[in-house]
């Protein structure tokens, strides 16, 4: 039978966190692949080596190029240039663009049936340049803005409330991850031991714009 492969194209923190919580997961068979030389070989090889800790049952490789990647389902793109302090995810725009066309023009080459995952900044910009250079059907290009801010925020919930991130919270985020994010206060609430704090949380302003920022701290 085959195996699900999933082709990860930034090989970077964020993409070795992805390919470590795929791996521990045995979501797929799992191809990094970053310009930087040897580096996506070095994590993935590191990957490797620490699966029989935690018995996982998956292939690991990294790449310089993307033949590798042939045939992935999925395909996560994280290439891009990263914030410097005090920059918006907006003034990433023409660099990134440059980045992710050329990205998106190899993965969909080489992998045509696969969906794919935009991550990189500005996100909500990017993701609709990957639809567009890829020409794939927009339900097989996915960005994942609304799911990070979200988690974001229902974490300042729970420092708000004092308890672990891992309890039972409610919370979204609504919008472009940019300043004009909206948080949905109203409809936010933490339903989980101790008995004491299940009720409605009302965000305090110290946070409830801190998802859209959080990223570049």
């Amino acid at each position: 039978m085959r195996r699900p492969k999933v082709s990860i194209v930034g090989a970077g923190m964020v993409g070795h966190t992805t390919a470590h919580w795929l791996a521990a997961e045995e979501v797929a068979d799992l191809v990094l692949v970053d310009i930087i030389e040897k580096m996506p070989m070095g994590k993935a090889l590191d990957l490797t080596q620490a699966a029989p800790i935690r018995g996982v049952d998956v292939r690991i490789t990294g790449s310089n190029g993307y033949e590798e990647t042939a045939d992935s389902d999925v395909v996560v793109i994280i290439a891009g240039v990263a914030r410097k302090p005090g920059m918006t995810r907006e003034q990433l725009l023409d660099t990134n663009a440059g980045i992710v066309r050329g990205v998106v023009e190899q993965v969909s080459r080489h992998s045509p049936q696969a969906t794919l995952l935009v991550v990189t900044n500005p996100l909500d910009a990017m993701t609709y340049l990957t639809y567009k250079v890829a020409g794939f059907p927009r339900q097989r290009v996915i960005g994942e803005s609304g799911a990070l801010d979200s988690t974001r925020f229902r974490a300042f919930i729970a420092m708000e409330a004092g308890v672990s991130a891992g309890h039972s919270l409610v919370g979204f985020c609504l919008g472009s991850p940019t300043s004009s994010s909206r948080q949905s206060a109203a409809h936010s609430s933490l339903t989980a031991p101790p008995a004491s704090r299940c009720s409605a949380v009302q965000p305090s302003s110290k946070f409830v714009h801190r998802p859209s920022r959080s990223g570049g701290q």
